[in-house]
Parts: structure tokens; C-alpha cells; sequence
């Protein structure tokens, strides 16, 4: 099948070695490129989310070039992490049906620290669109994460695994809530409000009986759809940040910025009144210093620390996991026989051109006899009992 995979993930690194592979756009544009033109494969996508760095790479069948070895070290060069002692301890290596099983259960959320996840799928699809725009997917990895997509998206359809929506999001006021009891009444600031996972916290927060919001915005005079919608709800200048900071009770962080938005030094001048306060730091490289976590009366949430939270949540979608995992079986095997047809064209094109000029010489019933008595002698035998098992069932 020739797909080759490479992924560190929540499951098998700690948030400090997954810092280390949170590409930017441009860093999974470079590796992907590089990937083809240094890595001898065909085609490649990368996926890039706080929870995981995956590589996914097609090469023709019978071609050499591509290897594993290639992959890992044009991956370690990306993230500078090539000297870092035992780095490759924490890489997951998979090929052919593996690779293709491991993408169906990641874009439906069966992979995810929070079991059904939504958001996962949006990054897939983000993360096709990122390739075909750069080039480097072709007809094989575009028609591998289209299954992938259309079986998620019957998965969510089809089962209860996403009724509930449950993601790193909404763990982050979960965290709040098992450290300060209700949220009633408390004061709550979120950086990163107007990202992906910010504006998830946001929408949850809106939820939220007698909660007292307060956003940064990079630049004050930017409108805010949504808090102009909530009359609880506050924008604040990015660049005020600190003002503000005594105040609040739970403080959410989820940007893209490469520095830290709030440091140590600067949070424990401003924070003068003695109270609990929550930090809940939902980016990869972190956002929040963490230090801050020393301060007094103080707790700081990473994304390591959401495995622990998560587990009701998956505990409760067992089931619902089990009936997608059928589901996604299904995809997987329609995957499978489109891509061994697609890469038998050449046969089936030699197969096609010799019946017909047996056909024409013969007639057609002599050419197709001729075709199973080749098929006969050539064929193993559990082979040959599979395929008129499948000639049986598509009779019925």
C-alpha cells in the first residue's frame, strides 16, 4: 500500500517533548516539501494540533527512496530536536493498514485525550487543505483523507459518541469548577478568545449562569460579535492584560503567540489579593509561564493534566466508541479495495486488452474460460476461495 506514518502524540510523549514538534503553518508547509523532495516520497500531509505532530507520506509501490529513517530525520531537523536524548522513545512508526486504521480513528476522535471530540476533524480537513494547497497531496492521500473525513462524519451522525460535546474546551471550566465549586459569580479571563479553542471556551462560558467574562482583544476598537450579544461580557486590550489580572478568579489561555502571554514576574506583582485562583493554559508550546503554578493559592492546568479530567468523559462513550469503530471498519475496507484497484490499473488494463483479442480470436465464453484456468493455475488456493466467496455474495 506504500502509506508511511510518524506520530507523537498525547498517548505516547509528555506535553514538554510535544512542544518540541508545534509546527507553524510555514514549519508544516517546509516539512511536507521536504518530505518529497529530500524524503523520496510521492505525496505528504502533516496534521499539527496541541496534542499531536503527524506525518503521513505515499509512495508508489516498487519505488525505492522513501524510508523511515528518511522521515525521522527531516522531522528532527524541523524541530531542532536531533540532539535531544532519547527523542525517537516517544515516535510511533506505521505502515500500510496500520497508518490507514490509525488516521480513521483519529479524525473521528477515537484517538483524542477526550474521547469524541470535535475538533480533531476540523484539523484533518484543515490539515488536507494545508497539503493540496502546498502541493504536496495527490490523488492517493486525498482520497485517504476523504474516507477518513466521510466515515467521521457518519460516526457523529450515526452514534452518540459527539452528542455530548466534551473537548480540552470545556475541561478548562471543569478545571475551574473542581477548584473554586461554581463559577457563579466568578470572574473569568480568556486569552485567545477570538481562535478555534478560544472561542469554544467563550461559547461554553456564555452558558454559564452569573459568570462575569472578560476577553483580550489585540486592539480595543476590534468588534466582538458574541460579547456584544452578552451583557456579562467585557473586551479588554490585549496589551492591558496585567491590569486586569487581580481580579479574576480563572484565568484561560489559548493563542497562538510564541511567547509566553502572562510570565511569572509579572503575574506575582499584580496579583495582590489573597484568593484562589485557576490557570488553565490550553496551548502547545504553553502560553502561561509555568511558574505561575508556584504562586500562592494558586493552581496552573497544562494539557497533561486534562488526561485525568477526561476519563469520566470516556469511560461514559465505551460504547458509543465500539459501534464507530464498526463503522469506520467499513471505510477502512472501501478505502482498501479503491486503492487496490487504483494501483492495479496497469494490470487490469493488460487483463482487459488480452480477453478482448481472446474474445475476438475465440468468441467470449472460450476467452473467459481461458481466464479462470489461468486464474487456477496461478492462483493460492485461499486465495481463489476468497474470491468466489466474493463472487458468491455479489450474486445474493
Amino acid at each position: 500500500m506504500s502509506i508511511r506514518l510518524i506520530s507523537i502524540s498525547h498517548k505516547n510523549a509528555p506535553l514538554a517533548v510535544r512542544n518540541l514538534f508545534a509546527f507553524t503553518k510555514e514549519q508544516q508547509v517546509h516539512l511536507m516539501k521536504a518530505l518529497i523532495r529530500q524524503g523520496g516520497a510521492k505525496e505528504s500531509i502533516v496534521i499539527s494540533t496541541c496534542n499531536r505532530t503527524e506525518l503521513y507520506t505515499y509512495t508508489q509501490p516498487g519505488e525505492e527512496g522513501q524510508s523511515f529513517r528518511q522521515m525521522q530525520e527531516l522531522l528532527l531537523s524541523e524541530a531542532g530536536a536531533g540532539k535531544e536524548e532519547h527523542i525517537t522513545d516517544y515516535l510511533r512508526f506505521y505502515q500500510g493498514e496500520k497508518a490507514v486504521h490509525h488516521l480513521f480513528q483519529v479524525a473521528a476522535g477515537l484517538d483524542s485525550m477526550v474521547v469524541g471530540e470535535d475538533q480533531i476533524l476540523g484539523q484533518v480537513k484543515r490539515a488536507q487543505e494545508q497539503a493540496m494547497e502546498a502541493g504536496t497531496a495527490g490523488k492517493y492521500l486525498n482520497t485517504f483523507f476523504r474516507y477518513a473525513i466521510t466515515g467521521a462524519k457518519k460516526v457523529k451522525t450515526d452514534t452518540e459518541l459527539s452528542r455530548t460535546s466534551v473537548s480540552t474546551a470545556t475541561l478548562a471550566l471543569k478545571a475551574g469548577e473542581e477548584r473554586l465549586g461554581s463559577l457563579e459569580g466568578k470572574k473569568v479571563l480568556v486569552m485567545g478568545g477570538t481562535g478555534q479553542i478560544g472561542g469554544i471556551v467563550l461559547k461554553n462560558l456564555y452558558a454559564v449562569k452569573g459568570v462575569h467574562i472578560y476577553s483580550t482583544m489585540r486592539g480595543v476598537s476590534l468588534s466582538h460579535d458574541s460579547h456584544a450579544k452578552n451583557g456579562s461580557a467585557a473586551v479588554i486590550d490585549y496589551q492591558e492584560r496585567y491590569g486586569y489580572l487581580d481580579q479574576m478568579d480563572l484565568v484561560i489561555s489559548a493563542t497562538a503567540s510564541p511567547h509566553y502571554t502572562l510570565t511569572y514576574d509579572k503575574a506575582a506583582r499584580e496579583l495582590k489579593t489573597a484568593k484562589p485562583r485557576v490557570f488553565v493554559d490550553l496551548a502547545v508550546p504553553p502560553d502561561l509561564d509555568p511558574r505561575i503554578g508556584e504562586l500562592p493559592h494558586t493552581w496552573l492546568y497544562n494539557m497533561d493534566d486534562f488526561s485525568r479530567l477526561a476519563k469520566a468523559n470516556n469511560a461514559a462513550k465505551e460504547q458509543a466508541a465500539r459501534e464507530a469503530g464498526g463503522i469506520l471498519e467499513e471505510y477502512e475496507q472501501d478505502f482498501g479495495r479503491w486503492m487496490v484497484f487504483r494501483q492495479s490499473e496497469p494490470i487490469l488494463h493488460e487483463v482487459k486488452a488480452w480477453m478482448l483479442g481472446e474474445a475476438e480470436k475465440k468468441g467470449f465464453e472460450k476467452a473467459i474460460d481461458k481466464f479462470f484456468y489461468r486464474l487456477r493455475e496461478q492462483a493460492k488456493p485461499g486465495d481463489l476461495e476468497a474470491f468466489f466467496a466474493d463472487i458468491r455474495d455479489m450474486e445474493r
